[in-house]
């Protein structure tokens, strides 16, 4: 699979609120502000799997049906992957 830029971007993101967290965790901030970090990070991984997921499964779905095979499977794999990140 090909990773785009706007994949890389977000990954990016997340790499720069991790160190975000680690300073605040190193400055001794308050743990709630730790934990709503925390979440941020979460959320946007999240997001971004969702993203690569559903980019993935459109290009095999047109793969699939150029061979003449059938898309149920494709789907059911990229739902337990979704379900199996959270």
């Amino acid at each position: 699979m090909e990773y785009n830029d706007q994949m890389k971007n977000r990954m990016k993101r997340i790499e720069g609120q991790v160190r975000g967290l680690m300073k605040m965790m190193e400055e001794q901030k308050d743990c709630r502000d730790v934990v709503t970090q925390m979440s941020a990070v979460r959320s946007a991984l999240d997001r971004t799997a969702a993203l690569i997921v559903s980019t993935n499964l459109e290009q095999c779905i047109r793969d699939e049906k150029q061979a003449g095979g059938s898309s149920e499977d494709l789907i059911k794999e990229a739902v337990n992957l979704l379900v199996k990140s959270r």
